[in-house]
């Protein structure tokens, strides 16, 4: 099994090594990932403690993590230190989480990339989606929140011919995975959303033709911070055929919140992430046009269609400066 770069290397844009396999696919879509729970069967690849992670040096907490590792480590397997031990429950696959990580060049052993240099706030803190597939989902995925891990990756893990690499991170806080915001009232003509208990969303498509333009509607108002061009962020969505009300994408079918940076979806997407605040619900209604086109050469199984989107926007992390 390879681990999934995807949510969590993307937004660091460490190097296109690190970038490979990550598509910059139209919509949202991510691996599956199991039903969230803290049981053994549950834990991923449960990296077990070795040489490699076990000399990795840690110092400080978050947001003001600090860490070396020795530049002749072996990388002989995925390695997993726990540093120092939190006092929360055991992180479980589908949780939100915030805190901090680094990311360790082993030819150095000096840190490449600082995420709180990418916190939208003075917190110093990110989010970290806790996934069995991703690189800091694997990193925290069993621990107890608070805890402090080293986690030491051969690249043959990532992908054929990517580097080794070395990730030292710290849980905090875990985070909602729905949207918090202030209701907002109906907008006369758009699709009708239902929220479950959970939060989870079903959308009631109008009796009417479908817009020519993107329409959008506040569901929820945030008062986070402002999610902008190039960010990474963190969401919940679901998308749905406007032709026949069909779902065709959902983190919500998946498991587990996902994350994707705001330029790497289709307009339509895009122009509803970018603006808004953390702990927003925003409804976008996408034509073709800004969504997957038309014609006969287009081979996109959505093209022609008018999507729908619910998004809960749970969190975002800047791009990091070159």
């Amino acid at each position: 099994m390879r681990i999934r770069p995807l949510a969590a290397l993307s937004a660091a844009a460490l190097s296109a090594v690190l970038l490979a396999g990550c598509a910059a696919s139209g919509t949202p879509d991510a691996d599956s990932t199991p039903t969230p729970t803290a049981t053994s069967s549950s834990c991923g690849l449960e990296p077990k403690s070795g040489a490699d992670s076990d000399a990795v040096t840690v110092s400080g907490t978050a947001p003001k993590l600090s860490a070396q590792a020795p530049t002749d480590l072996k990388f002989t397997e995925l390695q997993r230190t726990t540093a120092t031990k939190g006092d929360g429950d055991d992180l479980a696959t589908g949780q939100l989480v915030s805190g901090q990580y680094l990311v360790i060049d082993p030819t150095t052993g000096e840190v490449a990339m600082d995420s709180a240099t990418t916190s939208p706030d003075d917190s110093g803190l990110v989010p970290i989606i806790v996934d069995p597939q991703s690189i800091f989902g694997t990193g925290v995925l069993c621990t107890p929140l608070g805890s402090t891990t080293t986690l030491t990756i051969p690249g043959s893990m990532l992908s054929q011919g990517a580097s080794n690499i070395v990730v030292v991170m710290q849980t905090v806080d875990q985070l909602p995975t729905t949207a918090t915001g202030a209701a907002q009232e109906p907008v006369a003509g758009m699709p009708k959303v239902e929220l479950a208990d959970d939060g989870k969303p079903s959308v009631t498509i109008p009796d009417a033709d479908p817009p020519t333009e993107v329409q959008l509607a506040d569901l929820k108002l945030g008062d986070g911070p402002t999610v902008e061009s190039g960010d990474q962020v963190f969401v919940q969505y679901m998308g749905i055929k406007w032709s026949d009300g069909s779902e065709f994408d959902s983190s919500w079918s998946k498991g587990a919140p996902a994350s994707f940076q705001t330029t790497g979806v289709v307009q339509g997407f895009q122009q509803a992430l970018e603006g808004q605040k953390v702990g927003s619900q925003v409804l976008v209604v996408i034509p073709p046009a800004a969504g997957y086109g038309e014609g006969e050469i287009n081979d996109q199984d959505l093209k022609g269609e008018t999507l729908v989107f619910v998004i809960d926007i749970l969190g975002v992390q800047h791009t990091p400066q070159q």
